[in-house]
């Protein structure tokens, strides 16, 4: 017990000095973890940890998968779904299958459908590592919503194939009915659970005013869909991503202000450490991994440069006729423009895979064909897709030039609607006004209008510091000095704790209002 709790303190250590790292040399911190875990698990002192494909796949995924629903833009998903359908179904089969026919015409004594299996395993792209690395990258919003579209669908696919591959492997009677049915059940009962779920979370939400208890309703939300969708042999995974999708877009008509304000730091923090944890567990696998293997290394080495090699260049196979043949044949209704070249090659390198396709190779019977060798493909697949396209990733996106979103676009539109949101809001205070005093309804006036007139002021000259600048950088100094006098007056027994306690939060929660815009955001 004492050395569990040890090993956990252990790790989360690890992960906030290497995240801390990472952030002071600009790397990414998904990479430096597992390159650590890989350079710790060969430390003879150090404790040996195994991952756990039961903790993953159903304790750490959900939420994880959830998290990046709630934060994905259900207009983008449905405006990119084509796109994102081509990738998380057609991609993950065909990959699949092309590994699983090289790996067999390489080590033609592991039979096909354990091959396949194998291809199952690294098809689908890790939802964790395209939502750590893209947007760190600020790539374009629409390859990011493509990448993360994908890898939130893509693993019921992977599971549903993998579990007819093994069960094929293993001697049990597969056919292309049964198939075809598992994966309609995986993904239509995925979505009717995932729908019936977030209409009751929505239902309790929209009942609870207190900030705690809808953070607890929002931590068991995830279980709530993926629990019974499992139970039933649907996808958990499908189930978890639409309700996340759901609720995320709906979270302006459930939550009030401060269990917003709560609930998305929860869920940073949340998210923080489970990526951090499980890039880190990655890497300690290799050990292990490698002390698992029995065959000749000539052989091992031929198969995995033949496998690395199938999954990195079959994705550029599918991606580009993805990519252009549905325009050029009029199959995408919705978008009949090519993409630009250099995002669909950003798309197409960004394949990474993550711990989802380690958790699956582990979770490989141990008494299926060729077992060891087919954990050790899969580790490496994970650290050549993870690792070196992941650092080489932002050099290709300078080399084909992929164009960042400008922001004074965004910036033009928040402008135009804080307008419309200003008019609104002051035909508002003249019906609610009342007999409220003038100079009341004057400072609301004066405030609503400043607000209006923040956006307008930054698409202004960058050199200048605007009006309302100068007004947040003096404010802000003011917040201080006020926070200090209450301190003080604690300090010398004035006031008790709980009174500072309260101000703190006032100060501080004006402080964060005045700070809008200053502060980068992490994972924007």
């Amino acid at each position: 017990m004492r050395e569990g709790l040890l090993d956990v303190v252990l790790l989360l250590a690890v992960v906030g000095l290497v995240s801390g790292l990472a952030r002071r040399t600009g790397l990414l911190a998904p990479i430096l973890l597992v390159v650590a875990g890989v350079a710790f698990s060969f430390i003879p002192v150090g404790p040996e940890i195994h991952l756990e494909p039961e903790l993953v796949l159903e304790g750490i995924l959900p939420l994880l998968l959830y998290i990046a629903a709630i934060r994905t833009s259900l207009p983008a998903f449905r405006s990119n779904l084509s796109p994102i359908v081509l990738l998380a179904f057609g991609h993950v089969l065909f990959i699949a299958a092309i590994v699983g026919l090289v790996l067999h015409a390489v080590v033609p004594s592991i039979p096909l459908a354990a091959t396949f299996a194998l291809g199952a395993v690294v098809a689908p792209p890790d939802a964790v590592a395209a939502t750590a690395i893209a947007r760190r990258l600020h790539l374009p919003r629409q390859v990011v919503t493509i990448l993360e579209g994908e890898s939130l669908v893509n693993d019921a696919t992977a599971l549903v194939a993998l579990r007819v591959a093994v069960s094929a492997a293993l001697g049990t009677t597969v056919t292309w009915a049964g198939a075809v049915g598992q994966l309609s059940l995986s993904v239509f009962g995925g979505l009717a659970i995932g729908g019936v779920v977030a209409v009751l979370a929505r239902w309790l939400h929209q009942r609870t005013r207190d900030a705690l208890l809808d953070n607890t309703i929002s931590l068991l939300t995830p279980f709530l869909a993926f629990v019974p969708a499992n139970f039933i042999g649907a996808s958990g995974i499908v189930a978890v991503v639409t309700c996340g999708l759901y609720l995320g877009h709906r979270r302006d008509r459930m939550f009030d202000p401060a269990a917003r304000v709560q609930i998305d730091a929860v869920w940073k923090v949340t998210q923080f450490l489970l990526e951090g944890t499980l890039f880190l567990l990655v890497g300690l696998q290799m050990r292990s991994v490698v002390d698992a293997l029995s065959s000749g290394w000539q052989l091992v080495t031929a198969a995995t440069v033949a496998v690395v090699a199938t999954v990195v260049v079959g994705r550029f196979v599918w991606v580009f006729p993805g990519a252009y043949l549905p325009p050029m044949l009029r199959l995408d209704r919705a978008h009949h423009a090519y993409p630009p070249l250099p995002n669909v090659v950003v798309v197409a390198w960004a394949g990474m895979r993550g711990v989802v396709t380690l958790a699956a190779a582990l979770s490989l019977p141990l008494e299926f064909p060729g077992r060891a060798l087919l954990v050790f493909i899969a580790f490496v697949v994970i650290l050549v897709t993870l690792v070196a396209q992941g650092l080489t990733l932002p050099a290709v996106v300078r080399l084909v030039g992929v164009g960042r979103d400008d922001p004074r676009e965004d910036l033009l539109a928040e402008a135009e609607v804080r307008q419309d949101a200003m008019r609104a809001a002051l035909a508002r205070l003249d019906d609610d006004r009342g007999d409220a005093p003038d100079y009341v309804v004057d400072r609301l006036r004066d405030s609503a209008e400043i607000r209006a007139n923040q956006v307008w002021e930054r698409l202004g000259d960058p050199d200048r510091e605007p009006p309302t600048e100068t007004m947040r950088r003096l404010r802000l100094g003011m917040l201080d000095a006020e926070r200090g006098v209450f301190v003080q007056a604690r300090d010398e027994k004035r006031i008790p704790e709980e009174v500072l306690r309260q101000v703190e939060r006032e100060l501080d929660l004006e402080q964060l209002m005045m700070a809008r815009g200053r502060q980068e955001d992490d994972d924007s």
